[in-house]
């Protein structure tokens, strides 16, 4: 067990937060994490339920003088997404999260950190095991996969939650409290692909992007950042020299937004220093476009080898298919300001032994929006003689006026900062949609500290923010019996 974060406050919250870094808890891995939290409650002598999807439900009962209080549900998701930088050697399957502190900053080494949404864990444990807090009775939900699909609280039977008050912890901005969020769904385009033999005369060249920011496809998508897939497909179209196509691979998770992309193409021998060349104005091009998003971006050409590559009608298709798939921010709310309303996200480009796959993230705080991008996909998925399916994804959450519970968390925030709290939604997808349609006659809301580039190897979270964020939420509960 490291010792890193020993030295921050809130103790308790760091204490717990380094050891769930120490346990992988990528999305679909995630039985000891759960096994894990359930332990840590039967220790405590708390209630648990951990049910078939390892969602991970603790309860604590009520102090003295709040038994009478709505119950509150702390709410967050036990698993992380892993992506990291190409050159580091970590296997997210068995390896802990190698943390380390930059001034006021907890960063991870060279793969995400997983303080999305590890710091809601390490908070409601810390709140769990903490003898010194009011607080009305305690209901501690930590849901499993919630990064691809959300399939734990889809699965979760609401019958089980007793509380009227859902606390979400899955947001990532100080001072902003959230009491909306979009829907989604994944989308996956499989195209069927034949092959031919490689002229002998021609040279295989690997091509990749890289250098690129990426980040969450929901809170970054307006940001305008290069997406290396799709990016990709416009560099194949620009090449300038007749080129076979082998393979594409690009991108991890359908919910970030992609940074690396890399194609295999045969060229003729007399063509390579045109394709060099080429590459290089194609380079100079994007560094242009993107030099205020993605500063750090480049093309790298190497020689490989190959031994087929597609027919040329499956290279036209893939290529039709990167440039024309539906990719960023669709529409954007007239009713809030700066809200992204749909957007859709060419997560994950991969090259099969007899297909390729094209998966997409689609968000929309409208559900026939979502429908449309849907339907546009299909459409040319269809043109091209490859197959559509979607999720049946996650409802949105919608805005609910005078709601009892922003009315306690504004006032219990004025009250601590002097400041009023930001009251907006998110483009993001948050649980509580689902949670709420499960259960009648709750509230939720959504808090966090300030995190930065999560779903990306550079995600950042403050200590200090924590702080604040912890005795926010510990005040929000003291508060409880007073409204």
């Amino acid at each position: 067990m490291t010792n890193v974060l020993g030295n921050l406050n809130p103790s308790l919250v760091f204490k717990y937060f380094e050891e769930i870094s120490q346990i992988p808890r990528g999305s679909g891995n995630e039985q000891e994490i759960s096994d894990f939290l359930c332990k840590f409650a039967k220790d405590l002598n708390l209630e648990v339920i951990q049910d078939e999807h390892l969602n991970i439900l603790i309860r604590k009962p009520a102090t003295e003088g709040y038994e009478n209080c709505p119950g509150v549900i702390l709410q967050g998701h036990m698993d992380m997404v892993c992506e990291k930088n190409k050159d580091v050697d970590h296997d997210f399957e068995k390896d802990p999260i190698e943390l380390r502190i930059v001034d006021d900053m907890i960063y991870a080494n060279g793969t995400t950190l997983g303080a999305d949404d590890g710091i809601a864990v390490a908070m409601s444990m810390a709140i769990l095991a903490s003898n010194d807090l009011a607080h009305p009775s305690l209901e501690v939900l930590i849901t499993s996969n919630e990064e691809a699909g959300m399939t734990g609280a889809n699965g979760l039977d609401g019958s089980i939650l007793k509380g009227k008050y859902i606390i979400n912890l899955d947001s990532e901005e100080e001072g902003y409290l959230l009491v909306s969020c979009a829907g989604g769904n994944r989308s996956y385009v499989t195209l069927p692909v034949t092959y031919k033999p490689v002229d002998k005369n021609r040279q295989a060249f690997l091509i990749e992007l890289k250098g690129l920011l990426g980040g969450h496809s929901g809170q970054d998508i307006n940001k305008q950042r290069a997406n290396s897939n799709v990016t990709m497909g416009r560099i194949l179209n620009l090449l300038g020299v007749e080129f076979d196509l082998v393979e594409v691979n690009g991108g991890s998770k359908n919910n970030a937004i992609p940074r690396e992309c890399e194609v295999k193409v045969v060229i003729d021998k007399n063509e390579v220093d045109t394709l060099k060349a080429n590459i290089s104005k194609i380079e100079e091009i994007l560094k242009h476009e993107f030099r205020s998003t993605d500063a750090g971006l480049k093309i790298v050409v190497s020689e490989t080898t190959a031994d087929k590559v597609l027919s040329d009608d499956c290279k036209s298709k893939v290529i039709l298919l990167l440039n024309l798939i539906p990719n960023g921010v669709q529409s954007m709310s007239m009713d809030i300001e700066d809200l992204v309303e749909s957007s859709t996200n060419l997560g994950v480009v991969k090259t099969l032994e007899d297909k390729i796959m094209f998966e997409s993230a689609v968000r929309s705080s409208v559900a026939t929006l979502r429908q449309n991008i849907n339907d546009k996909t299909e459409l040319l998925a269809n043109y091209v003689g490859a197959k559509f399916e979607n999720t049946d994804g996650y409802p949105a959450w919608e805005y609910v006026k005078d709601s009892k519970l922003e009315h306690i968390c504004v006032d219990v925030y004025e009250k601590l900062t002097g400041k009023k709290p930001v009251i907006t939604a998110i483009h993001a997808g948050l649980e509580c949609g689902l949670l709420l349609d499960k259960m009648n006659g709750a509230e939720a809301i959504s808090m966090g500290p300030n995190m930065f580039e999560v779903h990306t190897p550079n995600e950042h979270l403050s200590i200090s923010s924590v702080q604040n964020i912890w005795e926010y939420v510990v005040k929000v509960l003291a508060a409880m019996n007073q409204y």
